[in-house]
């Protein structure tokens, strides 16, 4: 038996709950939960904001753990290897958007939290070829949110071509907006973040912003700065006057959208036309984009800024959360 915490209806608190776990099959690994990380994507679950949610609800799915069990055709794992699975654990891993590394497209995905239960829990199974191995140099308090924070931030960047010495705005200086600032620093671009909160400004340039500018100190229309960037990733939930914002990009530009805003956007066609700008967006990354990840944040000293609780705490974690108090990425612990 499994043992977790699980929401039982819509917005009701998590408590303790035991589960059967599935067979282990063939390409199945079982893992021993550490620490797992906390997602504001766990509370629209909890809640059933994207009316996806099936109860009992495990949420979690920045999941670090030890392998305790191996099916029989699991290669290149080994038992007591510390791993980590994201928000991803399964696909078919043969239709075409499979095959060209894609897997977030295969249109007969897994996801933790969703078709299978997560890591608010003792131990989780999954498919081995989703399990991830960590870097030595990653702590696994830190290494839980870039499993979904992370990937989330970093495959846009390599995706869209973000490199040296190009210029990138990241929008929000929240739980993503840090580490994409990491990230983009450690690509060797010229980093501006835009906050709505000016006490944030000393701690976007710890993370690499070379500029900080206020959102909400700037004119609509032209925002008062010239176009200026090459890339702007925007990990915001607000809805924003996008106009300005997409006025800001170099001819070629392009805005990612990571965040999911409060309302659709509203976008002049002339503003792509004209400069031949591209509006895109990112949800999280296939399974080349993980590993290398983990690599580049193990290799460039990348780390969410975390704050820890006992597993016991989660609904106190959730509240923070909620209540916007965390700065910048809530885990729990099973220690």
């Amino acid at each position: 038996m499994f043992h977790a915490y699980a929401a039982h209806s819509p917005k009701s608190p998590l408590i303790p709950y035991t589960y059967s776990p599935p067979s282990l099959s063939s390409s199945d690994v079982e893992i021993k939960i550490e620490c797992c990380g906390l997602c504001y994507s766990d509370v629209h679950l909890i809640e059933n904001d994207w009316k996806i949610s099936k109860y009992p609800l495990v949420p979690g799915h920045e999941i670090i753990g030890y392998i305790t069990k191996l099916g029989s055709h699991v290669k290149d794992l080994k038992v007591g290897d510390r791993i980590g699975v994201g928000w991803q654990c399964g696909a078919c891993l043969n239709c075409d958007n499979c095959l060209t590394q894609n897997e977030p497209s295969c249109p007969n995905k897994i996801r933790t939290c969703v078709d299978r239960q997560g890591g608010f829990a003792d131990k989780i199974t999954v498919d081995y070829r989703f399990a991830y191995p960590i870097p030595p140099e990653l702590p696994s308090t830190t290494a839980a949110p870039l499993l979904c924070a992370g990937i989330t931030v970093y495959t846009p960047l390599r995706l869209y071509g973000v490199q040296a010495p190009q210029s990138v705005a990241v929008i929000g200086i929240g739980g993503l907006g840090h580490l994409a600032v990491q990230f983009a620093r450690a690509f060797g671009c010229e980093i501006t973040a835009f906050s709505t909160t000016p006490d944030k400004e000393p701690e976007a340039r710890q993370f690499g912003a070379h500029h900080f500018v206020l959102l909400n100190t700037l004119s609509p229309g032209g925002m008062g700065i010239p176009a200026q960037f090459d890339f702007i990733l925007s990990t915001v939930h607000a809805s924003l006057e996008w106009s300005s914002i997409l006025s800001l990009l170099k001819p070629m530009g392009k805005l990612c959208i990571v965040g999911i805003p409060s309302s659709d956007l509203h976008i002049p066609a002339r503003l792509l036309i004209s400069g031949n700008r591209t509006l895109c967006g990112n949800g999280t990354g296939s399974r080349y984009y993980m590993h290398e990840m983990l690599q580049f944040a193990a290799r460039h000293r990348i780390h969410p800024q975390v704050e820890t609780f006992p597993m016991t705490e989660i609904n106190q974690a959730i509240a923070r959360l909620k209540n916007n108090q965390a700065r910048y990425r809530l885990v729990l612990s099973s220690k």
